[in-house]
């Protein structure tokens, strides 16, 4: 009975970390072009958005990466139609939205693990670390050669693909300048992340990082993302420069755009 209880609990979880809301958003002006990764093994779409007056200017421009990034039942179009409100208001400097869109979500976007729970939630564990690869050596060269972009990078994401943003920041944080993550599953690997922080700060890179993340009302994440919060408090170096918001009135399907707005002014100002 009590290793029943625990499954329907897991059960529970799970279904909720996955589930989309669905909303009619307006999809953007943008390109679409397919890559084939070595890397993942498979072809990928992305979609690109682009500032409104990129074709009129020699700019360069910064990259924000988001996975979740398809047009269909994933965040490109709100996300990319939030930028570029706050940009038209000058909120935040003009930046190119990079969506990646998925194909199995569950292998791409969480690490390794060695919880029975958790294969029978991604059967395929560790698939994170190709993910990663395929981003930093195919996806940052393909996105170098196609716009005029800057050496400034970003990733966002929420829920799954808000932990493969923490553990991309813990992992390898040079390869972004600045991350974002929504109501991260930090309960993935029975809290591996968070548990390990400490170790990961202290070899933590001379550059400056910034790192905004949100913790919703769910009970699994929020312990995590509160302990993870207490943790940079004391243990933070100075080039990590975070702020944590804390969000127990939004949901878990609603935290992204309760927050987003926030996190983008945040991160993407320098004098935040």
């Amino acid at each position: 009975m009590k290793y029943l209880s625990q499954f329907i609990i897991l059960a529970i979880l799970l279904a909720n970390c996955s589930k989309k809301t669905t909303y009619s958003d307006p999809i953007p002006e943008h390109d679409s072009f397919k890559i084939e990764s070595i890397e993942v093994n498979e072809t990928r779409t992305i979609n690109v958005w682009t500032p409104e007056d990129y074709n009129e200017t020699d700019i360069s421009y910064p990259v924000l990466y988001m996975p979740d990034g398809g047009i269909e039942g994933e965040d490109f179009p709100h996300i990319a139609n939030t930028i570029a409100k706050l940009v038209k208001n000058e909120s935040i400097p003009p930046i190119i939205l990079v969506g990646i869109a998925n194909t199995d979500r569950h292998r791409d976007l969480t690490g390794f693990s060695d919880t029975e729970y958790d294969k029978q939630y991604a059967p395929q564990t560790d698939g994170a670390k190709n993910y990663r690869a395929f981003i930093s050596d195919e996806l940052f060269q393909e996105i170098g050669n196609r716009y005029r972009v800057t050496d400034r990078k970003g990733l966002v994401g929420e829920s799954l693909a808000g932990l493969f943003v923490v553990e991309t920041l813990f992992l390898t944080p040079d390869l972004f300048d600045f991350y974002i993550a929504m109501d991260p599953s930090l309960w993935w690997n029975d809290t591996y992340l968070t548990n390990t922080v400490q170790e990961h700060l202290i070899n933590f890179p001379t550059k400056n990082i910034k790192f905004w993340f949100a913790g919703s009302d769910a009970v699994d994440i929020s312990k995590s993302t509160n302990k993870l919060a207490e943790i940079l408090t004391t243990n933070a170096p100075q080039t990590l420069t975070w702020t944590y918001s804390d969000e127990p009135n939004e949901q878990h399907n609603t935290i992204f755009r309760a927050t987003k707005e926030k996190a983008f002014i945040w991160t993407l100002n320098d004098n935040e």
